[in-house]
């Protein structure tokens, strides 16, 4: 899941279910369902896959699963490589003959592998007749990367030599500019904010079963003169 409507989505497939009543929760990434005797925990599953989403059942307690790592190295790979191109593009001073070719090689894994995961969420959400937020930044990466190709191979724009600087609108009889910067900061702005988000629900959890795990695991009951211990 990455936004509200996912988590809508999927508890509404769940809910048509015959007999299971169903509460997605987007924060904690998790669902709550209760099934009728007659329907398993694999037939739940198979429609949340048959929605473009992955589910299974809860990780034992104390699992070492460190979901962040991916995406960490993904943040970090991507600003690398993002900050160059953000730099030669905005800067003319550092502009060097062929620089926009080097900003090329330096974006397109910025705009491809970096921003993957936007581009398989939009293309599981197409198949399912259905647009997210992902659909909206894996078109506006791929329309920039795109157009800067195109503007470079065939709109004049990578001629040796020439240089662009910042503009607010474009210079009439100018080569058409390309804009790998736009795809590459978008994908890492994006890329750092559900970064920080999967790392803050992963606190918040944290948080919670260290408060749950204050409680007392038994209690105590008095029941006709007789104390019994019931968990």
């Amino acid at each position: 899941m990455t936004c509200a409507s996912c988590a809508n989505r999927i508890e509404r497939k769940l809910n048509k279910l015959p007999g299971v009543t169903a509460s997605v929760n987007y924060a904690t990434e998790s669902a709550s369902v209760t099934l009728p005797a007659d329907l398993a925990v694999d037939d739940a599953i198979r429609t949340v896959e048959a929605a473009g989403y992955g589910a299974h059942l809860p990780e034992p307690a104390g699992a070492d699963t460190d979901e962040l790592a991916p995406l960490r190295r993904r943040l970090i790979v991507s600003t690398v490589l993002a900050v160059p191109v953000v730099a030669l593009s905005m800067i003319p001073v550092l502009q060097f003959p062929g620089w926009q070719w080097a900003v090329l090689v330096l974006a397109l894994p910025v705009a491809v592998w970096g921003a993957w995961p936007f581009h398989r969420a939009a293309a599981i959400n197409a198949r399912h007749g259905a647009a997210t937020m992902d659909t909206l930044v894996s078109v506006g990466v791929a329309a920039a990367t795109v157009w800067s190709v195109w503007a470079l191979v065939f709109g004049g724009a990578g001629h040796i030599g020439m240089r662009m600087a910042f503009s607010w609108f474009p210079h009439p009889g100018a080569a058409p500019e390309p804009y790998f910067e736009v795809a590459a900061a978008v994908t890492v702005f994006l890329l750092a904010g559900r970064y920080f988000e999967a790392r803050a629900k992963d606190r918040s959890g944290a948080a919670l079963q260290a408060l749950l795990a204050l409680g007392a695991p038994t209690a105590r009951v008095l029941r006709d003169g007789v104390e019994t211990e019931v968990p």
